[in-house]
């Protein structure tokens, strides 16, 4: 006969919480994106718990995030879509002050899933889902992204270019909206003085903000919604959430 407690049910324990970083704006629009994109995950994972911070300019920081956290089991997920300074430097030494046990995942990019966003915004902006052999020889896009002085942020960037190009069969140039070359202006000048009659942009940007903004206007023809809350985004920020519990896992079991 079965003991009393053999018939107690066992509470499976709490999944590591996940703490999505987002950089910060001063737009308002950003932070509800950025909510609206953290419910997504939220509805694909019920019962894992879901943080937000900021590096700065929002509230929460990442510092009173962690700071409130009554758990040790933490991972980090950069809502960022490039190695950089944040990735390389802030977002470690932010968790290693406040929460030293926190596990933080590499940027979102470059992955097939920015690419299926990419995608799905354009075709919203307008981008024809079928294009002749002699419009394609007119048509490229301008990715626009935030830039960095880190070489390993231009080289992610380039790949997703790369990626983006090889989806729709058309040319893809990289271009910034700060910091690195070519900038965005630059970079549809050159595609036009080409030969390029249709011009689209990309907004390679987690949520609406100044850079996304400043790159919009000066799109002279199809121009795409920052990335935002797509599923495919949240599949994304999953999906990096898991490789580093499978990484994890993998060192203990060394």
């Amino acid at each position: 006969m079965p003991s009393q407690l053999s018939l107690v049910p066992r509470r499976r324990p709490a999944p590591p919480a996940l703490v999505v970083v987002a950089h910060g704006s001063r737009d308002p629009r950003a932070l509800r994106t950025v909510r609206a994109l953290l419910d997504r995950v939220r509805a694909r994972r019920p019962g894992l718990p879901v943080h937000l911070g900021h590096i700065e300019l929002n509230e929460p920081l990442l510092t009173d995030t962690l700071a409130g956290l009554d758990t040790e089991d933490v991972v980090l997920v950069p809502l960022l879509l490039g190695r950089g300074y944040h990735i390389k430097r802030d977002i470690p030494e932010m968790a290693a002050a406040t929460h030293p046990h926190a596990r933080v995942a590499g940027a979102l990019g470059p992955h097939p899933l920015l690419i299926d966003t990419l995608v799905a915004r354009l075709a919203e902006a307008g981008w024809p889902s079928r294009t002749t052999d002699p419009q394609r020889h007119e048509t490229a896009i301008v990715l626009a992204a935030a830039g960095s002085r880190d070489p390993d942020n231009a080289a992610d960037t380039d790949r997703t270019a790369h990626l983006l190009s090889a989806r729709l069969g058309v040319p893809v140039v990289p271009a910034y909206a700060s910091t690195a070359e070519p900038a965005v202006p630059n970079a549809i000048a050159d595609l036009t003085a080409r030969g390029y009659t249709r011009v689209a942009v990309a907004s390679y940007f987690t949520a609406p903000g100044r850079f996304a903004t400043e790159c919009a206007r000066v799109a002279p023809w199809v121009v795409s919604a920052p990335l935002g809350a797509h599923d495919a985004m949240a599949d994304l920020i999953l999906h990096r959430y898991e490789g580093c519990l499978e990484t994890r896992a993998d060192t203990n079991a060394a």
